[in-house]
C-alpha cells in the first residue's frame, strides 16, 4: 500500500520532467522501493528541521548519488 502511495507521489513530482527521464526514475523506483522510501524519510526529516524542500532533496540525493546512479543504469 505504501509503495503505491509513494509511487503516485513520485509520478506527481516527476510530471515536469521529459517522459524518458521520468520513466527511468520510475524504473529505478520499482527496482528498490525501500531505498526510495528511505530517501523520502530523510527528505521529510530535513524539511521538518527547517530546510526547504529543494535543498533537502538535493542534500539527500547527493548523499545517495552512487546508489541512485547504479539504479538508473
Amino acid at each position: 500500500m505504501f509503495n503505491f502511495v509513494l509511487k503516485k507521489m513520485m509520478k506527481q513530482q516527476l510530471k515536469n520532467l521529459p517522459p524518458e527521464q521520468a520513466e527511468k526514475i520510475m524504473t529505478a523506483f520499482e527496482k528498490d522501493p525501500k531505498f526510495f522510501e528511505q530517501i523520502a524519510k530523510e527528505i521529510k526529516e530535513k524539511t521538518k528541521n527547517g530546510a526547504n524542500q529543494q535543498n533537502a532533496s538535493m542534500q539527500v540525493m547527493m548523499k545517495h548519488k552512487q546508489k541512485l546512479q547504479d539504479l538508473m543504469k
